[in-house]
Order: structure tokens, then sequence, then C-alpha cells
């Protein structure tokens, strides 16, 4: 575990909670399993949750890498009010230490100047209404680590009828976790591979804690929850590894969570595993539906089948995508086929909405 020493940029410091002192005088970080060990100036592996005296602060509180308004199915979420835009935005830092990270430019940041975009919860909430938002995702780097933040700008949305979303590597511990998503109305979950070996040599973390959160998700809350899996030629993609997630996910959360496979492109410290194949992510997707999983798709890649929302009974397909875009929706307005009834799993509208492909960046108004 890496600990740094206080940088000399200006920063946004906010009393952070959910840590306790130690006997030696240290002070530990409660909020995910790294349970990091800090003394005077010190900070976590996250970078963004640090020592000041004898508490915890979080220095990006307030304070976002950017704004986008982009697709819902971008985060991907596919059953979570399909088409409709979401306001984005993320901080800096991560407490996951991926050498594959899609987004290392953001969450492994060291630069707190970066963070240009100043916003409270209330102002937050306010932008999504003001550019027809039907949701804001905490996103493009780990919220869990800006839990107290993403926590006050949920509940500001909510007051407003603004629907928010956590995507998240689901490291964190029971305590916070409850508190955290007792504020989400969905979650897109990374379940980075089905093996504790590949957790402890890629990320830097376990695989034990992420099935517990998944556990948690499905079983004692009302959060919508969908999985992504990117996968990684030659790291998670043999044919027993797949077999055995989606075993897992049939038996342990129900055949109705979606399932995303994703591509993998060379990016920050494999820069030497090449990118995955589309023919990968088709025999992922085959496996989990043989499987008895009924959504399963496949991601960062056009493939009209794998982005098609079929009937789990008669098999029509109901949602055919065009990437990020709705080609084609078949739903009832009760959320069911039209052509055998079966209710499909998910939160819909009457009809889909039309944002497409669009990412439009946004400047928040102080």
């Amino acid at each position: 575990m890496s600990l740094a020493h206080e940088p000399t940029v200006p920063e946004s410091r906010h009393p952070a909670r959910w840590w306790h002192r130690l006997g030696d005088g240290r002070i530990q970080c409660d909020l995910c399993p790294r349970d990091c060990k800090l003394h005077e100036g010190q900070r976590g592996a996250c970078f963004v949750r640090m020592r000041v005296g004898d508490a915890m602060a979080l220095t990006t509180y307030g304070r976002s890498s950017g704004f986008c308004v982009d697709p819902i199915e971008k985060k991907p979420l596919f059953h979570f009010y399909p088409g409709s835009s979401v306001l984005s935005f993320g901080t800096a830092g991560c407490n996951l230490a991926c050498k594959f990270c899609q987004n290392w430019d953001i969450s492994k940041s060291r630069d707190m100047d970066r963070l240009m975009d100043q916003a409270s919860p209330a102002l937050i909430a306010e932008a999504a209404l003001r550019t027809g938002s039907q949701s804001v995702a905490f996103t493009y780097n780990d919220p869990v680590i800006f839990a107290e933040y993403a926590m006050d700008v949920a509940d500001a949305c909510r007051a407003r009828g603004v629907k928010t979303v956590a995507v998240t590597a689901g490291y964190i511990h029971p305590e916070p976790r409850r508190e955290f998503f007792a504020r989400m109305d969905a979650a897109n979950v990374d379940l980075k591979a089905f093996t504790e070996d590949f957790y402890f040599k890629l990320t830097g973390s376990h695989l034990q804690p992420v099935l517990d959160t998944l556990l948690y998700l499905r079983h004692e809350t009302s959060v919508w929850l969908e999985i992504t899996t990117l996968l990684i030629p030659g790291y998670n993609d043999t044919d027993a590894e797949l077999t055995a997630l989606s075993q897992w996910v049939r038996r342990e959360l129900g055949p109705d969570v979606p399932l995303h496979f994703t591509a993998f492109h060379p990016d920050h410290k494999m820069l030497d595993v090449p990118a995955t194949p589309l023919a990968t992510l088709a025999r992922a997707r085959r496996i989990a539906l043989a499987e008895g999983l009924h959504y399963v798709y496949t991601g960062n890649v056009r493939d009209a089948e794998g982005g098609t929302t079929y009937c789990s009974h008669c098999h029509a397909a109901l949602i055919e995508r065009d990437g990020y875009r709705i080609k084609h929706y078949r739903l009832r307005p009760d959320g069911r086929c039209p052509d055998c009834g079966t209710a499909i799993a998910g939160h819909f509208a009457n009809q889909a909405g039309n944002f497409g492909h669009r990412r439009i960046p946004v400047v928040l108004s102080r």
C-alpha cells in the first residue's frame, strides 16, 4: 500500500466519515477494505482521503474533473430508462490500482488542479434539470472514494426528482456501503474478473468484497443493478472462468441481472495486450446465455445482436440498439413483451428516450 504526503496544490477539505483512531497514534480509514493507516499529512491509497490533525478529510469535495451529458447506455445501463440522458461527473483518485484502467488519466491523477469545475450538490441537481437529464451518474472514477460528496449530491437530486447512478467497482466496507447505496437508484458494478489471482495481481484488491457488494445490492436494496466485466485477452476470458462467473451470477443474483461483457483496449500499464476481439465478446455472451442469464450484452464494440434486449421467454427483439442509440423500442407501457406478455426486468418509461450517441460537455454556472 502506497501512502503519499500532502502536495502543495490547492484543494477542498471536507470532514470525512468512517475512520477510527489506533493505539499507536495513527488513524485508520474504514471506508474500504484497504484499511489505510495514516500518520499526519498522509493520504490513503485512493489519494483523496487524507489525515489532517486527528481526523480524516476528503480533499475533493465539491470539485470535479468535468461534467458531461451522456446516454444512460454508456454507463452501461440498458434496463434503466433506455435512451434517457444522464449528467455524468467524477473527481480524481481511485481505491483500486488496475493496471488496465481505461480512465487512468482521471482515476490515477495526482494533480488536484485538474479539478477545475466546482459545484455544490444543489447546483448539480439544478444542472441536471436544466439539461433535461433524468439522472446524475457518479462515474469516470469510483464514487466510493468521494462518498460524502456523492451522497450529498444524491440527496439534493432526490429532493428535485432526479435519479442517481453509481458506476463503481464495489470495493467498500459494509457500513459505508449501506449508507452510500441507500441514496442510489441504480448501480453498474464492475466485476473485473472471477478469480482472486486476477484481483490481487492486476487491481491490488480482492474479489470477495466485490461479490459481497453484489449480493447486498441484489438482496437487501431496491437499487437497480447491472454488472460489467471488461474482458482482457489472456487474463480473464477463458471458457472456464466465464462459465464460473455466469453460474455465480445466475445462482446468487438471479437470471434477471443484466451482464455486460465489454472490450478492452490497450491502455495505462497494459499497452502490450491486444484489444479484445468481437469473437471473444460473442463467445462470452453465448456462455452466459447458455448458463441461464436472461440479458447479456456486449460493449465497446458495434454489435447489433449483443446490443439488443430480447424477451427472456419468446426471444422477440424488444429494444434494438445501434451503439448508444435506440433504433426500435417494442416494450408495452407496463414493461412487458408485446408478443407474449413476459415482464422485462428493469425500469422503463412508456417510450424510449432519444438522446442517442451525443456527449455534451456542461459548464455549471455559479
